[in-house]
């Protein structure tokens, strides 16, 4: 271990579509998360590791705690309250720009029984006046007692040093646990199969994102070529879903394929051939061996 060195663990944790990925995306500089102004865009916890000369964070980025209707609802919830456990740091996450909610309320009460220090960051402030940040502050802290908390936009990257700052205050020495490169624990094909859904939920119907899962089914490297071919399954759970991703004339399904394509690029630093397939799995969501599939253990 390096003389001085500090590591630690910061659960992030917040209602669906406060802003925890792009958050965590922009302190990290670097896409790892997806990113949709659909609810329960993330559904597997995963680690995204922020390397400095003197320290290593790695922040463990949960799925939008909410009130669960199925399988998958009960299995995002389940690893956000689990990723409470053993964390040096939980970083609770608010829309202060839509003002406290139920849901947030809700997650307040789950935070009260847990031994680590939390910090609150109130996202989205670049959304308000300085006059209506201000009262919005004032009323967040009369009705409610956390003393560390800080205004941010993870948009634009204000104030993520001095958050930076005050979870560094509660991290002692310790070992180094990810090479310096590194800044997810996901398997690449996670990251590409999460690349494909954000470019599905971001084209699709408001009724369709959340029933859409995606398996990569092969990733192989061409012979004597930079390129790479990818072949991937889009799930949805009715016959009508099928034809509203394909599209008319395939356009859906061709344009999810283009954008999807352009990241992976970036992602992999190679060319890539991406073929996409499209399933009718009715009622997915509740299937135990299609959650296994789909990497939502």
């Amino acid at each position: 271990m390096e003389n001085g060195f500090r590591s630690g663990f910061v659960a992030v944790v917040g209602r669906p579509n406060v802003g925890k990925s792009t958050l965590l995306n922009t302190i990290i500089g670097q896409k790892v998360v997806i990113v949709s102004d659909k609810p329960q865009t993330t559904r597997n916890q995963i680690q995204c590791v922020l390397t400095r000369d003197s320290y290593q964070i790695v922040f463990i980025d949960t799925p939008g705690i909410h009130r669960a209707k199925n399988k998958l609802g009960e299995y995002m919830v389940k690893t956000a309250v689990n990723a409470f456990d053993e964390v040096d740091v939980v970083l609770l996450v608010l829309d202060i720009a839509d003002g406290i909610k139920g849901g947030d309320k809700r997650i307040m009460e789950m935070l009260q029984g847990v031994k680590a220090p939390i910090i609150v960051a109130l996202n989205k402030a670049d959304r308000l006046t300085s006059e209506e940040l201000t009262n919005e502050i004032d009323n967040f802290k009369t009705n409610f007692e956390f003393s560390n908390y800080l205004p941010v936009s993870a948009l634009l990257g204000t104030n993520l040093d001095q958050l930076e700052s005050r979870i560094l205050e509660y991290i002692d020495e310790g070992p180094k646990y990810y090479p310096d490169d590194m800044i997810t624990d996901q398997p690449e094909r996670v990251i590409i199969a999460e690349l494909i859904r954000e470019k599905a939920l971001g084209l699709l119907r408001e009724e369709i994102p959340h029933g859409v899962g995606v398996e990569i089914t092969s990733i192989s490297e061409r012979q004597d070529q930079q390129l790479m071919d990818i072949h991937a399954t889009i799930y949805v759970e009715k016959k009508s879903h099928k034809g509203i991703v394909i599209g008319k004339g395939g356009r859906m399904l061709k344009e999810i394929g283009k954008r999807a394509r352009k990241d992976i690029e970036g992602l992999l630093g190679v060319q890539v051939y991406l073929e996409l397939w499209i399933k009718v799995t009715e009622d997915w969501r509740n299937s135990p061996r299609v959650l296994k599939d789909l990497g939502y253990q």
